[in-house]
């Protein structure tokens, strides 16, 4: 995968960040403003996840900031972990806003179905912001997406889920709307409990990466036949016994441990050992560090045969 310059990432990715909040800000003012002057609770619903989108995206804001600070004694390999802890936090408000919507929308629907409730059906006005909000996520999903994988930012990535759910969660607020002014005036709050689930699923995909993140989860396989592939050309190296990474936003800290001739000096094992090193920062992208442990390499033992006695002739 192409990637960026880190100085050219972290600018991409604060543009990702700056557009959702604008954006998110005003879909949140239309769609709660409508949402209450249009009588419409799917398109009142969608406001109030687009105000958590708001109030997460600060948060993130702030954190993708913090993670651009250098190296320093206590965090000598950086901050860029506080990506992927941005990332739990737009989970978790994720979450937290699935389950309050999918409540109230549940109570409004049974009101509605047992008669207790008085509802009409949603005004045109509110039809148009909720088809208005479907145009302006897709765009944004297709853009965020694209920086995300590119700059590999989990908190980027985080937001494009979040931007390609509220498109789902739109088109509920749209069907639930004109359904709603058809003559079924139970859909509209159905449909604001449907796209709470749809919340409630980004919330847990988003969590999932996020902590796999922040536990060291790697591409293992993937990862270690990479790094196997690009030491074969090392000379000195007799087998490559262990492969271990963990990650710190972006990128990836590799642990090596490589056998070698045990006769050789150990100015020899450091050779190649700085040979590794190299090649494997140069050869595989968003290696920050590489650390080598090198010593004899285990001989293979033969399979022992058994040998008959010789049988005397004669």
């Amino acid at each position: 995968m192409e990637t960026e310059a880190p100085a050219h990432r972290d600018s991409r990715s604060i543009l990702a960040v700056n557009l959702g909040l604008a954006a998110n800000l005003l879909l949140a003012a239309l769609k709660t403003t409508m949402g209450i002057v249009g009588h419409s609770p799917a398109l009142l619903a969608d406001g109030i996840n687009s105000t958590s989108d708001v109030a997460y995206f600060i948060i993130v804001r702030l954190f993708m900031s913090l993670a651009h600070k250098p190296a320093d004694d206590e965090h000598p390999y950086g901050h860029r972990q506080l990506e992927s802890i941005a990332a739990l936090v737009v989970g978790a408000f994720v979450l937290t806003t699935a389950v309050a919507i999918f409540w109230d929308a549940v109570n409004k629907t049974y009101d509605l179905l047992v008669g207790h409730g008085e509802f009409s059906g949603g005004s045109l006005g509110a039809l148009a912001v909720a088809l208005f909000a479907v145009a302006l996520k897709i765009a944004l999903t297709i853009f965020t997406r694209r920086i995300g994988e590119k700059a590999n930012n989990p908190a980027v990535l985080a937001i494009a889920y979040d931007h390609r759910n509220d498109i789902f969660a739109a088109m509920a607020a749209s069907i639930g709307i004109f359904l709603g002014r058809a003559g079924y005036p139970w859909v509209d709050p159905l449909a604001g409990a449907i796209v709470a689930l749809v919340i409630l699923r980004t919330g847990i995909e988003v969590l999932r990466q996020s902590s796999g993140d922040l536990m060291d989860t790697v591409p293992g396989r993937e990862l270690r036949q990479q790094v196997k592939q690009a030491m074969t050309g090392i000379q000195g190296i007799k087998q490559t016994e262990e492969v271990l990474a963990h990650r710190f936003g972006p990128y990836v800290i590799l642990n090596v441990t490589i056998g070698v001739d045990g006769a050789m000096s150990v100015a020899e094992g450091d050779r190649i050992a700085t040979k590794v090193e190299k090649t494997l920062k140069n050869s595989i992208d968003l290696v920050q560090r590489v650390h080598v442990h090198y010593h004899p390499a285990r001989e293979r033992r033969e399979p022992k045969t058994e040998t008959k006695p010789a049988v005397p002739v004669g």
